[in-house]
């Protein structure tokens, strides 16, 4: 456990990794309550509240997340931004990586929200029951074939990835016949279609089940798709793989063996809840003292939003966060987004452009006053971001900049017109500079 000092720069990095950054002097007001209270009060939230004003498009009407494109994407990041549970949200963001399951081949907004449903309810409790809960989801079941899948056509897609993706990872304790006999103990789902609703009425048909004996695992028995989930979660290798799997969301670095042979044990002694490891890894040295990690595009226009209390009031950002590579309900595939891509030269253009965007509303104009001092400028910036902690070397390269930028204002009108111009672009830099992309 971290036993040093946790003030407001701690308890800013812990809101970034365990949610969507601060808002306005709540890293302050969580560092208050120290290490144990602060963790405490994220792994258990009060009720769901939503605070801010309700999500608009464009046009300043109320968004469709069922029927407009890129709405859906709006209400999640709305949630993100107003909700005060946000490590809820964040493990609702983890769970939709993990299960990754993409609208493109779902196809219905309808299912993949309530899928985002079922992700919320169970984000912190039982991984067994949440195995099962995604195991018979609509959207998994249209994502991975599971409806597809009888005894007379046994198809491995869910079976497979359920072992190599979800609960034991590539290559470990399984092999093909693994896969084959999982199918076999996942037949039985099928669904209906509506002409106007579209896929409907998901169900467990008995008709459609292989009921013979299947081997799994070593196993034998007439097994099904709850003994499927079962058996994967009770396998030797499932605990290394769920503790190695959710620490890499919350610290960049493997965990040393010690702790990660400690989480394991806490992990299946507590009948694979997900909440007590979850505590641990948020309480250790390496999230504290350890490197930074690259923010996700989401997280990263989430905690901007935060930051200046602004609701959802575009469709911009569904399209920007698209380029910057992540549009929330389209994960790339089955694997998930991959947290090496979120930040090179393409994507950083895009990150560029939704600062700019967060920006627009608030942009100084040639007739707004500021004061023509380098310094002043540089605190003016900051404050306008809710004063976040900048490193020495960053810090150093914003006010280099400002100094400079002051200096070649040689003639009166250039005094009157640059410190808008240097407090505007010192509100860009500072968003998109290396300690605010990452946490």
């Amino acid at each position: 456990m971290y036993r040093g000092h946790f003030g407001p720069a701690q308890a800013e990095r812990l809101l970034w990794r365990a949610g969507f950054g601060p808002r306005p002097g709540e890293e302050n007001r969580l560092a208050k309550k120290g290490l144990r209270g602060a963790v405490h009060s994220l792994t258990h939230p009060k009720r769901d509240r939503l605070i801010g004003p309700k999500p608009v498009d464009d046009d300043g009407h109320p968004i469709a997340p069922i029927d407009a494109w890129g709405h859906d994407h709006l209400w999640w990041l709305d949630r993100m931004v107003r909700s005060n549970r946000s490590l809820v949200e964040r493990m609702t963001l983890v769970w939709h990586d993990w299960f990754a399951t993409s609208n493109a081949g779902v196809g219905s907004q309808r299912l993949m929200l309530q899928q985002n449903g079922l992700f919320r309810s169970h984000g912190l409790g039982s991984f067994y029951r949440l195995l099962l809960a995604v195991t018979k989801d609509p959207a998994m079941l249209l994502w991975l074939n599971g409806t597809d899948n009888e005894k007379d056509a046994p198809n491995e897609n869910y079976g497979r990835e359920m072992m190599e993706l979800f609960t034991l990872g590539a290559s470990r304790g399984y092999t093909e016949r693994d896969v084959r006999e999982q199918a076999r103990a996942l037949t039985g789902w099928r669904n209906d279609w509506d002409d106007d609703k579209g896929p409907v009425n998901f169900h467990y048909d008995s008709r459609r089940h292989d009921t013979g004996t299947k081997r799994i695992f070593g196993n034998h028995g007439h097994f099904d798709w709850q003994d499927s989930c079962r058996l994967a979660v009770h396998h030797p290798k499932h605990a290394s793989f769920f503790v190695g799997k959710l620490w890499s969301y919350f610290i960049p670095v493997d965990p040393p063996a010690a702790t990660r042979g400690a989480l394991e044990k806490l992990y299946v002694r507590n009948h694979y809840a997900i909440r007590p490891v979850v505590e641990a890894i948020l309480k250790h040295p390496l999230l504290y003292n350890g490197p930074r990690m690259v923010k996700p595009p989401v997280v990263y226009l989430a905690g901007m939003l935060r930051a200046r209390r602004r609701g959802i009031d575009t469709d911009a950002w569904t399209w920007l966060s698209s380029q910057a590579g992540q549009q929330l309900f389209y994960p790339p595939n089955v694997a998930g987004w991959q947290d090496d891509r979120w930040l090179d030269t393409a994507s950083f253009l895009a990150r560029w452009n939704l600062v700019g965007r967060v920006l627009r509303p608030s942009v100084l104009k040639d007739d707004d006053k500021a004061p023509l001092n380098a310094d002043k400028l540089l605190a003016r910036a900051l404050e306008y971001w809710g004063r976040p902690r900048l490193t020495p070397p960053t810090k150093r390269a914003l006010t280099t900049f400002a100094h400079h930028a002051i200096a070649d204002a040689d003639r009166k009108w250039k005094k009157e017109q640059y410190p808008v111009l240097i407090e505007n672009a010192l509100r860009h830099l500072i968003a998109v500079s290396p300690d605010q992309q990452t946490s």
